[in-house]
Parts: structure tokens; sequence; C-alpha cells
């Protein structure tokens, strides 16, 4: 993965308030001090120089900045301090220099001009925004919002997408609370494109349907392979396969059920299925261990498995979390991340070395802003091509939550 100027701003998720800064920190009217500083030392430097040279002439590029920075409003102002401003000078400060009339029609002429450029630009933002918006209405649809510690998870969520204009791609992830304990999913789906979100939307709602009627984790896995193959049939029916059927990798745990008001004690337990995707890692304050693998295939290849057990569906691997441990889950946008001389980037060994200076990095929120940090400084200055990054750390609440219902 890269980011290079035009990538898309990462989408970073958690189950905490975030801070935010006060509003006034937050106010646009600063870039007015630009175009003001300006005319303040063009009409500064007009008396500086005199009448031997004509420095006031330079207020057209009042204007033009202005229109570059700010919306049509402003620049008719500062178009009309411009041409005031001229007018003082030439008709208080230089009496007898008479109005040049050449140098006020290019300074009337530049503000018409920075007027109407001015509001091109805006036009090309407001549509632009509307377009962002559309595709920030997608994204949330695909990867819905989740609120604050779903399922009894303290949880936290970094997504970028290699394609800045669409905002989403294959790469997906969810938490679904059931009756039979929270169900988390991450996945990548192989390519790029229309026909990669589509992929990930029907997976996902695979998953929110089967993880919460399902009693085993090994019958939703099951409903996800099934989805993807009636998925590669649309495809292949509307000519959209590409020359061959899509794929997905994924990695499917459901945390053992917990009454409500329950204070853990211990390892939580936990089934894993990982499906061509790699093994989540187990975060604590001891260090990183990578959890088992169930060596299942890709989601849409279930043909090609192998040791298969009795009653069809993916191997199931028992695991658990001790006090303090996080599970982070990531796909190949993190392990694949090259540097300039082409290194992976080396996230268990990163991870156990930032541990030892700092344990309470295992924090989910942390965890998440360190290792997309820590990427993109790897990545910095690379040539490689860019890709999707998802990470998802999740650490089971200390006291399980009261719920209503299971949405």
């Amino acid at each position: 993965m890269r980011r290079v100027p035009g990538d898309a701003t990462p989408q970073m998720r958690s189950s905490r308030v975030p801070d935010r800064p006060l509003p006034w920190l937050r106010g646009r009217h600063a870039i007015w001090a630009l175009p003001t500083l300006l005319l303040l030392l063009i009409l500064v430097g007009e008396l500086w120089t005199g009448s031997s040279f004509r420095m006031i002439a330079w207020v057209v590029m009042v204007p033009a900045l202005t229109a570059a920075l700010t919306g049509v409003g402003a620049t008719v102002l500062f178009s009309v301090l411009s041409v005031a401003a001229y007018l003082l000078v030439d008709a208080v400060l230089e009496p007898t220099a008479g109005a040049a009339f050449p140098d006020f029609l290019l300074v009337v002429v530049a503000c018409m001009v920075s007027v109407a450029a001015s509001g091109i630009r805006r036009a090309g933002e407001r549509r632009a925004e509307r377009l962002a918006l559309a595709a920030d209405v997608v994204r949330d649809t695909v990867l819905r919002p989740l609120p604050y510690h779903w399922g009894g998870l303290d949880w936290s969520a970094l997504y970028v997408t290699a394609d800045h204009v669409a905002r989403v791609g294959g790469d997906f992830y969810d938490l679904q609370p059931s009756r039979y304990g929270t169900r988390v999913i991450l996945g990548d789906v192989q390519g790029k494109g229309l026909g990669a979100v589509a992929a990930s939307a029907v997976l996902l709602g695979t998953f929110r349907e089967a993880g919460y009627h399902e009693r085993r984790v090994r019958d939703v896995a099951r409903r996800l392979e099934i989805r993807m193959k009636r998925q590669q049939a649309y495809a292949r029916y509307l000519g959209q396969d590409e020359g061959g059927d899509r794929f997905a990798t994924a990695v499917v745990l459901s945390f053992d059920p917990v009454e409500p008001g329950t204070v853990r004690r211990g390892t939580a337990g936990m089934d894993v299925v990982t499906l061509g995707h790699d093994p989540p890692l187990a975060v604590g304050p001891d260090g990183v261990r990578p959890l088992r693998s169930s060596g299942g295939v890709p989601l849409g290849m279930g043909e090609l498995a192998c040791d298969v057990p009795e009653g069809g569906g993916p191997r199931i691997v028992r695991d658990g979390l001790a006090p303090g441990e996080t599970l982070l889950l990531f796909t190949d946008g993190v392990t694949e991340a090259r540097d300039r001389d082409g290194t992976f980037y080396p996230l268990q060994e990163d991870l156990a070395r930032a541990l030892t200076d700092d344990p309470g990095l295992a924090r989910p929120d942390r965890l998440v802003r360190y290792v997309g940090d820590a990427v993109a400084r790897h990545i910095a200055g690379a040539r490689w091509e860019s890709d999707d990054l998802t990470l998802l750390a999740v650490r089971p609440l200390p006291v399980e939550p009261q719920r209503e219902a299971f949405p």
C-alpha cells in the first residue's frame, strides 16, 4: 500500500469517543489573513518606493490569491478592496501622478476574472462534495457504522482504500452480536473495482444474518461459501467475471456467549475459522502470538478443500484471549506493505518491540493507530502499487453489558 497525493483519507472508527479540537481551532477564516497581508504589504511597498516604482499595480495578485483560497463572496470583497486601494493611492497619495488608465483597467479585469474563476472552482468543489457524500453513503451502507462497545467488545478499526474516489474497496469487516456469542469477520475480496465492492456487500449481508441465526460458526462459514458461489454465478451471468471467478479470504470467529452483567475472569474463549487468510494476532503486555490457523480455503473455492470434517464445512480452531490481550485482525495491505527496497512490513516483530517499550499499546484504539502509522512510515516514498488496508482490534469488556436485543 502506498499513500500518494489524492489517496483517500483513512476512515478511523473506534468504540471510544474520539477527542475533537475546540471549535475555534477549526475555523476557516484564518485563510483571509493571507490576502489581507498581501494587500497591506503592497500598500506599504508603494509608500516605501514612492512614485518612481508603481508597486500598487501588483494589487492584481490579491483577488487572484483570494479566488484560489476562498469563496465567491470573499473574492468579491477583496476585489472591491483592491480597486479601492488602487484609487486611493492614485488619487490621494500620488495626486500629481494622475490616473494610469491601463493599470486601472488591468486591476478591474483581474478582479472580474478572479471572481469568475472562484465561482467555477466552487462549483467544481460542490460537485466533488456531492460525489464524496454519495461515496460515503455507499461506504456506510457496506461497512455499517457500529455502536460503542458493540457486542460486549471494546473495538477499533482503520479502513484505508486504494481508490480515493470510491472510498470503499474489497476489504470488509463487521461485528454481529447474537444469543450464541458475538461473531466477528474480517476479509478481503480478490481484485478491485465495483465487482469487489459488490462481493464485499453480499458477504457482509450474509454474515449479519447467518451470524445472528446460526448456532455454530462452522455453519456461518458454510453460508458465506454458498453466498460467494452465488455471487460468482451472478457475475458470470452478467459477463462481469473479468476472465475468472472472484474469491475472498476471511477470518470468522465467535466469542463464547456470556450472561449480561457477568464480570469476566480468566480466558475469553472463542472459535476461529481462517479461510485462506492470515490468522489474527493476540497482542498483550506479555508479547504477540499468532492464533492457530484452521487451514481453510478462500471463500468461493470450497471445492478445493482437503481433509473436510464430517458433516462438511471448514475446520474450527479453539482458542482464547487472556486478560489484557487484544485480538488484531488485518488484511494483506498490512503484511504486504513494502518500503523502497521492497521489504515487507514486519508486523509481528514490530509489535513485539513496541510492546516492550509500552505495554499499554495493546489497547485496541492505540494498537490500531500505532500499526496504521507504522505502515505509513514503512511505505513512505515507495513506488509499489497501492492496496486496501484494514485493521480491526477487539477486546472483550471487563463486564458484559446489558442488551435488550441482538440487532
